[in-house]
């Protein structure tokens, strides 16, 4: 299987999905996140980093459930930006 390359708006996204994990994390150690989420430690540090940009969603879904994050805040915090019309005319 060959795997495209990412584009500037998946490697965006995973650049803040990382940052949002390592700020909900905070204090807590990495191992003890990845082992209660029930992944290793290297794809947490990976996620964090950006390096894995699109991680599956049932891994993110176990961090997120781990560090206490609703799968609606983390897609709010990792979408793209719409600005939207003004309805007022």
């Amino acid at each position: 299987m060959v795997r495209l390359p990412l584009t500037p708006a998946e490697v965006e996204r995973g650049r803040r999905l990382g940052a949002l994990l390592r700020r909900a994390r905070g204090e807590r150690p990495l191992l003890e996140t990845a082992l209660d989420a029930g992944v290793s430690p290297e794809t947490l540090r990976k996620i964090e980093s950006g390096r894995v940009a699109t991680p599956a969603f049932s891994t993110i879904a176990a961090i997120a459930g781990v560090l206490g994050l609703s799968l609606d805040e983390v897609w709010g915090e990792i979408s793209p930006r719409v600005e939207r019309p003004s309805l007022a005319s």
